[in-house]
């Protein structure tokens, strides 16, 4: 007995190794090419060659940063970016998640109905909808609102709060709430929010990142250049670098703006990356909650 001990403690020792080496190579591979354009912006463009690998920085170089940071439309857009992502996060947990309370509640009228309605208009393909026509219509169409309020509703997140709301509130919470006196708006903003911080992390970081990567649709519903966001900057300077290249005579003159444009290609990448990236570990306990909505009922 004691061998047989001996024998399965081994190969569980041996199974959590072969754990601990398969994620780590896995982390190794997932996060060395962020890591990668990390050092790559600071590295002398003349000293780096394509397909290289690189552990340290090759010759320091803050001049990518040094350029991005003396445009005022680089600037203008990490304030349009950072207005349009706070904005919609709270545009989007104030519409998203009282309705998905409301669709939660046994006692809604039309309940099944309009839970089969909402459901369905997942499975609709939004190239039907002449959302153009629709922006233009209401006059939101090259305005400050238009990558908020059309965009704010997501079937996604409130069939996500509705099922936690559904299995994480039982229904003797609402009955004991209900004897002393508590009505519906009472329990939803004094028992229930405080009791879904998990749930709102959840939607809230899904919407901050789709709101920070917005690009097509400001391309297509911005015109001003004092309302577009980061991501369509960063495209216009990278493309304005880049004809002005093509454009010089003197070859040295071009090599020079040619090495500028690439370091300004990884400076751009961590500009628009890094902000986000950072903002995980403050939900980080929260989000790994939400993973959970629904998995453990009782």
């Amino acid at each position: 007995m004691r061998k047989k001990k001996k024998g399965v403690r081994a190969g569980d020792i041996a199974f959590n190794a072969f754990l601990y080496a398969f994620a780590g190579i896995t982390l190794l591979i997932v996060l060395y090419p962020l890591y990668f354009i990390l050092i790559a912006s600071f590295s002398d463009p003349t000293l780096v060659t394509n397909g290289e690998v690189l552990l340290w920085p090759k010759g320091l170089n803050v001049d990518g940063y040094i350029e991005l940071g003396k445009r005022a439309d680089f600037w203008i857009g990490y304030r349009n970016t950072i207005a349009y992502t706070v904005l919609g996060v709270l545009v989007g947990l104030a519409v998203n998640v009282p309705v998905a309370y409301a669709f939660s509640r046994k006692d809604l009228v039309g309940r099944r109905l309009l839970n089969a309605y909402y459901m369905f208009t997942m499975f609709f393909n939004g190239g039907l909808i002449p959302t153009y026509t629709v922006i233009l219509n209401f006059g939101l169409y090259d305005s400050f609102w238009v990558l908020i309020l059309p965009f704010s509703v997501s079937v996604y997140n409130i069939i996500v709060a509705r099922m936690f709301f559904s299995t994480n509130l039982p229904a003797d919470l609402w009955d004991a709430a209900c004897i002393d006196g508590c009505g519906n708006l009472r329990y939803f903003f004094q028992i229930a929010l405080p009791l879904s911080k998990a749930m709102l992390a959840v939607i809230g970081l899904w919407t901050a990142v789709t709101q920070w990567n917005s690009y097509y649709n400001a391309l297509i519903y911005i015109r001003n250049d004092n309302l577009v966001p980061l991501q369509l900057v960063l495209r216009n300077i990278l493309i304005i670098n880049q004809s002005q290249a093509n454009m010089l005579g003197n070859n040295e003159t071009v090599i020079r703006a040619m090495r500028l444009t690439n370091l300004l290609k990884y400076v751009v990448i961590i500009v628009s990356t890094v902000p986000i990236l950072c903002a995980y570990p403050f939900v980080q306990k929260y989000f790994n909650q939400g993973f959970m909505l629904g998995a453990v009922k009782g």
